[in-house]
């Protein structure tokens, strides 16, 4: 299939043939065809923006400075929450290859943005991403006035599966002065975060 086939595949009503075009393109792809795909992140048709986001996903560590610099400038609030959600596939797709350090300090900067969609999938993306996330995840949580942000990280740390998380959760916990809702999320993230190194203690 062409290129152009295979883009015009990422709208196909089936979710099969998308997933498949999202990896051809990956493997297929030219010196345009991030641009292209940056291009969609703002498409009026959801579908098609979000195969575009895992295909940018698929494509992984090569797409990440595009996507940092439009998570970063972009005035489209859309168009950032889309390149927060396209790293933390890049994360999911390609676990194996250390995350890059400007995708890292993107989101850091992102989870300051004003729009919710921005700054929760930002900081979904860092939990995907893992340990190497983790400082970024704990000093937010220390010094953000977000009760949705420090909800949101709470949540992260609590699947991560990171040993640290326990000491900056156990501590949140027994903080008189946190949020009262983010003290209750850190009390139920807490056997979370047990469950999850348990199991990953098993299975390795």
């Amino acid at each position: 299939m062409t290129i152009d086939s295979l883009f015009e595949q990422l709208k196909h009503p089936n979710p099969n043939l998308r997933e498949r075009a999202m990896r051809e393109l990956a493997d297929v792809r030219d010196e345009n065809t991030i641009s292209r795909l940056m291009g969609i992140l703002d498409d009026e048709d959801v579908t098609y923006r979000r195969a575009a986001v895992k295909a940018l996903g698929a494509i992984g560590p090569d797409a990440v400075p595009s996507l940092v610099e439009s998570l970063l400038s972009s005035d489209n609030a859309t168009i950032r929450g889309s390149c927060a959600k396209a790293l933390a596939q890049v994360a999911a797709n390609h676990p194996e290859v250390p995350f890059p350090s400007d995708g890292l300090q993107g989101l850091k900067t992102a989870l300051n943005d004003p729009h919710p969609v921005v700054y929760i999938a930002s900081v979904m993306a860092l939990g995907e991403i893992g340990s190497p996330a983790f400082e970024i995840l704990a000093e937010a949580l220390r010094t953000t006035d977000n009760v949705a942000v420090a909800v949101a990280i709470v949540n992260a740390l609590g699947s991560m599966g990171d040993i640290r998380g326990v000491e900056v959760l156990t501590a949140l916990t027994n903080d008189e002065s946190a949020d009262s809702y983010v003290r209750e999320s850190a009390v139920s993230a807490l056997p979370r975060l047990d469950q999850v190194i348990n199991y990953s203690k098993r299975v390795n």
